[in-house]
């Protein structure tokens, strides 16, 4: 087996040893993106949050026993935000309730000025609404910028499986935007 090389190799031997420099970097770089996975993937800002933090505390207490060469620390580090996702829309689906939850206004913005934050809110509705494993294929690659290989190996599927998710994805989010488009306002 092949040693993969690893950007983070240094950073999390350090962190793993308890050095608090290296553990204010390791938060100030993996922080953010493990927030916006798992805001994307759950659509709930503290339910990320939640999840943003198990995984920093996880990868803080997995440091002293990384093995270094096996996989990216990045790679491991998405997954383990990814599997805290999946557990909390598991526990969605179990949980009945009397009353839908509540759903942000999709209505056109009064004011110009909230055009933007109504295109992005109406994108994130409609990438929620996409199959788990579309969603997670769009958001690894597109938000996270992971490329086709590592996002693969991440969602352990193969990199064909992986650009079918990826079309699919893309094809529904299309769909479902389709009259954002500028040509559809003459339609």
């Amino acid at each position: 087996m092949a040693l993969i090389a690893d950007p983070d190799e240094d950073l999390v031997r350090r962190v793993g040893q308890g050095d608090p420099a290296a553990i204010q970097s390791m938060v100030a770089r993996k922080l953010p993106r493990m927030l916006a996975l798992a805001r994307r993937m759950l659509g709930d800002a503290v339910e990320a949050e939640d999840v943003a933090q198990e995984a920093m505390l996880r990868a803080w207490r997995q440091a002293p026993r990384w093995t270094p060469g096996k996989a990216r620390f990045d790679t491991w580090l998405h997954r383990v935000a990814l599997n805290l996702c999946y557990d909390r829309l598991r526990r969605r689906r179990e949980i009945a309730t009397d009353t839908p939850p509540d759903r942000p206004d999709e209505s056109p913005a009064p004011d110009r000025g909230l055009i933007a934050a109504d295109t992005g809110a109406r994108v994130e509705a409609a990438l929620a609404r996409l199959p788990e494993r579309q969603r997670e294929a769009i958001v690894l690659c597109h938000y996270q910028e992971l490329t086709n290989i590592e996002a693969a190996a991440l969602m352990e599927v193969s990199v064909e499986a992986l650009e079918s998710l990826l079309s699919r994805g893309r094809r529904a989010l299309r769909a479902a935007l389709a009259d954002m488009r500028p040509d559809a306002e003459g339609a």
